[in-house]
């Protein structure tokens, strides 16, 4: 059977596709057999095309040798949750205040909901994933998180979040046969503690947690602004450790950011590079990785 003719228009497009194709060669290259932990939320989890696109993305990378891990948020799913069931939902300084009947909604939604909608789609797709919480093979390891906020001219204030954690450790031998055996793992954010107790942990700082136990080549988390921006409203494109430090002290990172440049810092001892990048452009992953300028805010050790 003979090749149809190709019009000429059409044979330019496919030499600019050809060309595109090569160019992540030493990308493709530099990142073989390696480790990419991606902080997976915002409206890339609820937009259809964005994703189809993440889905792609992170099927893309597996087949190419590179080894995708999916950690994954979920709190306006959490949200609508708790409104459905009239359990009224308080944050103090940007963390839920999880009291027994909240958490047990947590991981419902986050474990039996979330978690298996992610790894569905990517299934769905033509990839081979698993969901996972920090109850599965003791996956993460919890401790109530501290928390205290400093008063001018008086004592700190000790809040008590109830069963809100942080990761203690993570079972990176569980990832590790998963990722060896050819599956993707998807990791919803909850742990668990020495007596079995259930918690409540921020996404990022899990993402962070399991880059590092892991010694990832690259921590990623989707987000929905462009990165970190200056005083201009510029997009900061790279800081040093030091330079995002000096950026929270500053004023510079504000909000949301905080936790995030502060989950990036965690991670980049053991991380190569950490980046927050915006989850609301198509194929995002891809940008990040395969081009050299990147798309996002890096943060380097």
């Amino acid at each position: 059977m003979k090749h149809e003719s190709v019009s000429k228009r059409d044979m330019k497009r496919y030499q600019l596709q050809a060309k595109s194709i090569i160019e992540t060669l030493p990308f493709i290259t530099e990142f073989y057999g390696k480790t990419i932990v991606i902080k997976y939320g915002g409206n890339a989890m609820i937009d259809e095309d964005l994703k189809r696109a993440f889905a792609l993305n992170i099927i893309l990378l597996k087949y190419i040798g590179i080894n995708p891990v999916v950690v994954h948020g979920g709190g306006p799913q959490i949200g609508k949750m708790l409104k459905a069931l009239n359990i009224e939902s308080h944050f103090r300084e940007g963390y839920r205040v999880t009291d027994q009947a909240t958490m047990d909604v947590v991981e419902m939604v986050l474990v039996g909901k979330v978690n298996k909608e992610i790894v569905n789609l990517i299934n769905l797709h033509g990839g081979q994933a698993v969901g996972l919480s920090g109850k599965d093979g003791r996956l993460i390891t919890a401790e109530p998180k501290e928390l205290a906020v400093e008063k001018k001219d008086a004592p700190p204030e000790i809040i008590d979040l109830g069963k809100v954690g942080e990761v203690t450790a993570v079972n990176t031998k569980l990832i590790h046969s998963l990722l060896n055996d050819g599956f993707i793992p998807v990791i919803a954010p909850v742990g668990v503690d020495n007596e079995g107790a259930t918690y409540n942990i921020n996404a990022d700082s899990v993402a962070g947690a399991v880059a590092t136990a892991l010694g990832a080549k690259r921590l990623y988390l989707l987000t929905d602004v462009p990165g970190l921006l200056d005083a201009e409203g510029e997009l900061i494109t790279s800081l040093t450790a030091k330079e995002a430090f000096e950026a929270i002290r500053s004023g510079v990172v504000t909000g949301g950011m905080i936790p995030k440049i502060t989950c990036c810092l965690e991670a980049v001892a053991g991380v190569e590079k950490s980046a927050i990048i915006d989850g609301r452009v198509e194929n995002c992953i891809l940008l990040e990785l395969f081009t050299k300028s990147g798309i996002g805010t890096e943060i380097i050790y």
